[in-house]
């Protein structure tokens, strides 16, 4: 049976590994589906006012932060059960709270990746129109900005919290 538990599902390690990896996963694709879409559509403003590229490049760059943010919690996930260090070690228990934590995290920084490329996308507009509003414009994402770091923190603090507890 030891060996079964050693070499299987059913082992702490391999859980962990599941939820860093969907976490770092769900953060990334959702970073990079907000970014193809808002430099799609500031492809367009830029065709015709090529000047303000400048002003455009954060805005546009804002749903990015989050598949760091995911890279982030799936490194510490890493980090704090051994894989680093190149000796994983986890309980059945821990590495199931990781996996959720992943899954949970991951769909965090999914969705307001999401949404802070659906906010960009009027950040744009607005700056393309009023060039002079750019700085109140990235306020816009930014507010959504706001919630995939209170994910980044909540992710933290479980992971700190799940790691000391031998469950």
């Amino acid at each position: 049976m030891e060996n079964l538990v050693n070499n299987s599902l059913l082992n702490g390690p391999m859980w962990v590994a599941f939820g860093a990896a969907i976490v770092a996963a769900l953060a990334a694709t959702g970073s990079g589906i907000g970014i193809g879409r808002t430099t799609s559509h500031a492809g367009g403003i830029l065709s015709e006012k090529p000047e303000l590229f400048g002003k455009l490049l954060v805005i546009m760059a804002l749903p990015g932060t989050q598949g760091f943010y995911g890279f982030v919690i799936s490194f510490l996930m890493m980090q704090n059960f051994g894989f680093i260090a190149g000796s994983p070690k986890a309980t059945l228990g821990q590495g199931l709270a990781m996996f959720v934590l992943g899954i949970v995290i991951g769909f965090v920084e999914f969705k307001t990746a999401m949404d802070q490329a659906h906010s960009s996308l009027g950040a744009l507009d607005l700056t393309g129109k009023r060039p002079e509003e750019g700085g109140r414009a990235i306020l816009l994402p930014a507010l959504v900005e706001t919630y995939a770091i209170l994910g980044l923190v909540v992710g933290f603090l479980f992971i700190l919290w799940i790691s000391s507890k031998p469950f």
